[in-house]
């Protein structure tokens, strides 16, 4: 039955019966970015997801891994003077849902196309940020970082390895300048939020340095909406407020590059993360006591130039990130402090086979480790993977197939991802792309080897596996009009082997594989930029889910946590001077257990803001944002309720100046897709 699913859903596919996503086209580098001088630009279609501008892609971006993938960039540089944390920014995009823990520095993951928050690969700048457990926690990641967000969406065992069962987010830091510049932010607002940044970049020992300092802080105690027996019909509701909901963090960013003889170019990165926040608990079980500090320390290394002749492309990555999680506050039982350590190399080589032909290769390896110093236990494992890329430009360059496999090695489980895309350029601006594969996802150390509190691990657990197919439709308009996009498709997926934690007599929980589940959906992106000072977009995900289970308590039923529409539309108008925005975001009802008989209800939210750049040299610039302007009450999870209305203000400075040394060049780039 699930093999007949999965052909049906190739088939429709491929015919293009059902819509699917677009990819938001960011505004080109400035002049003065030292990314380099242009590029060639290929044609949207065949590259079947972005539009770059100047700037070629890095290595170890979604659109040059899978040349052929459903990819959306999401340009946090045209947001600047918005409030908004990192997974407000991401929640444009399509196929993708934010499971919110409510308010300022409480946890925040994804789910991308029905796949659990375990199952969706997040990486900073290339560096894995995935914990213990196999979820990454956005709250730790400040968009005064980030440049950019870079989503693939579908299974990314292929180009990424274990994990991608839904999809890979590359978060993208922001990049170091060859002018001098200075910068800061602060805002205030709702809940005695206050958050605030600093900034220099420049030149700095014949390379670009960046250096961001970052804080921030709310007290969280919103009000919210009780209902307090839920189970019998016009119950009044009360308003209560979240209590010990409160956060404060800090870090700071360091980037520097620089170009080496010979014409190649050395990355590197170091990010320092602290946080320390309450534990609320839910509505139902509220927590009187419980903090949890959080701390990470990441550091990255990247050569990236020409091998030899011919074309020849390559780059050699070395990581290291350091997570730390220490629970106080008569919450020792649940595992104490716990360190968790990763590390890795990565190699990649790319060799033009041919005008039409190219061929990457790609050797990881890594070491992961997670200590309890509460109860002294203990795990590590290795990592080994080799992954293989084929692309194949047909036809005088009118339609592009990749073929890739990564073959690799997690711990004790020997896993095998294959993949195959193809991209055909209708003309016109116009394009058809598709991909079909298998990803796994290895069971993390907690569910395997640590117990937390009343979870038990289980050593026995199988890894989880993702069939899945794609199609989209495609278009753009020509580089020279103004910019104007728009995909429609769809996508299926068939998860196996799925790990849930269920009872354990008497009073414990422990992780088992279950049956399977059953995704499919739709996808629409679309973008328009008349002219220079107005913008609107807008993306729509239609998601259904099926729970394969053999238990006719769950057989067929929707999985938890996963909303059948969203929908998110957005306009921005304006010059610098004085410019608006709105956006609104529907998200429908969803069910949070298995037999589908509870669940949230649908949630509507609406935020407005404005901005002003009132003064020039240095750059003044003035914010307001009023978010859930309706004050919109809703929940997230089961007893989890988000905030009200909240209004913020924000003064930006920016501060310009000249140097003497010339922009330096992007390292020669051969694009991801072959010559013609």
């Amino acid at each position: 039955m699930r093999r007949i699913f999965l052909a049906g859903s190739l088939v429709c596919l491929a015919l293009g019966v059902a819509p699917r996503a677009r990819a938001q086209t960011p505004e080109p580098p400035a002049p003065d970015d030292p990314r380099g001088t242009p590029a060639p630009q290929p044609e949207p279609a065949t590259r079947g997801t972005v539009v770059r501008g100047k700037a070629p892609p890095p290595p170890e971006s979604p659109e040059r891994r899978d040349p052929t993938g459903a990819i959306t960039v999401i340009d946090a540089t045209r947001r600047t003077g918005e409030a908004r944390d990192s997974a407000e920014l991401l929640v444009g995009s399509a196929g993708l849902a934010v499971q919110d823990s409510g308010g300022y520095g409480q946890s925040k993951s994804l789910v991308v196309r029905g796949a659990a928050s375990n199952g969706v690969l997040v990486f900073l700048d290339g560096i894995p940020l995935n914990g213990a457990g196999g979820m990454a926690d956005l709250s730790q990641v400040p968009a005064a970082l980030v440049e950019r967000f870079e989503v693939l969406r579908g299974g990314a065992g292929a180009r990424y390895g274990s994990g991608g069962l839904g999809g890979a987010v590359n978060i993208v830091t922001r990049a170091p300048s060859s002018t001098f510049r200075a910068s800061g932010e602060l805002t205030y607002g709702s809940w005695n939020t206050a958050l605030g940044h600093v900034a220099a970049t420049g030149p700095l020992l014949d390379g670009q340095a960046l250096l961001l300092v970052h804080a921030g802080r709310s007290d969280g105690d919103f009000t919210y909406e009780l209902d307090q027996l839920p189970a019998v019909d016009d119950n009044p509701v009360i308003a209560e407020s979240r209590a010990r909901n409160d956060a404060r963090g800090g870090g700071a960013l360091l980037r520097y590059r620089r170009r080496l003889p010979g014409g190649s170019r050395l990355d590197v990165l170091t990010e320092l993360a602290l946080e320390n926040r309450a534990i609320p608990g839910t509505v139902q079980n509220p927590q009187s006591e419980g903090r949890q500090a959080l701390d990470r320390l990441s550091l990255g290394l990247r050569w990236s130039g020409a091998l030899g002749g011919a074309g020849a492309q390559g780059s050699a990555r070395g990581y290291v990130r350091r997570d730390g999680l220490d629970l106080s506050g008569g919450l020792s039982e649940a595992g104490g402090a716990q360190r968790h350590t990763v590390g890795g190399v990565e190699l990649e080589g790319r060799v033009p086979l041919g005008s039409a032909h190219a061929l990457t290769l790609t050797l990881a390896s890594s070491g992961e480790g997670v200590t309890n110093a509460g109860d002294g236990q203990s795990a590590s494992w290795w990592r080994g993977s080799v992954m293989a890329m084929d692309e194949w430009r047909l036809f005088g360059g009118v339609a592009t197939v990749v073929p890739s496999m990564r073959l690799e090695r997690v711990g004790p489980y020997w896993l095998v991802s294959p993949k195959l895309g193809a991209a055909v350029a209708l003309g016109g601006g116009f394009g058809v792309r598709a991909n079909a594969g298998q990803s796994h996802r290895a069971p993390s150390f907690l569910e395997l080897y640590i117990r937390q509190g009343t979870l038990l691990p289980n050593p026995g657990l199988r890894p989880e596996r993702a069939l899945y197919a794609d199609a989209a439709v495609t278009w753009a308009s020509a580089p020279e009009d103004a910019a104007w996009s728009f995909s429609a498709g769809g996508f299926g997926a068939l998860y196996e082997d799925l790990i849930a934690y269920e009872l354990y007599p008497p009073m414990l929980a422990r992780p088992y594989n279950f049956d399977a589940a059953r995704v499919w959906g739709a996808e629409l992106e679309g973008e328009a930029r008349p002219f220079e000072w107005l913008s609107a977009s807008g993306s729509y995900t239609w998601l259904r889910t099926q729970n394969r289970l053999g238990d006719p308590r769950f057989f067929n039923q929707p999985l938890p946590y996963r909303p059948q529409h969203k929908w998110v539309g957005r306009v921005r108008a304006g010059p610098d001077w004085l410019n608006g925005r709105a956006e609104v975001l529907y998200q429908s009802s969803q069910f949070v257990n298995r037999t589908g008989t509870r669940g949230l209800p649908s949630r509507t939210f609406l935020s407005v803001g404005a901005s002003s750049t009132f003064v020039r040299a240095p750059d003044l610039t003035l914010s307001v944002e009023v978010k859930n302007l309706l004050d919109s009450r809703a929940y997230d999870f089961t007893g989890f309720p988000l905030p009200g209305r909240a209004a913020y203000v924000s003064l930006a400075v920016s501060l310009d100046r000249d140097a003497s040394p010339p922009p330096v060049p992007e390292v020669p780039h051969v694009p991801h897709a072959p010559v013609r």
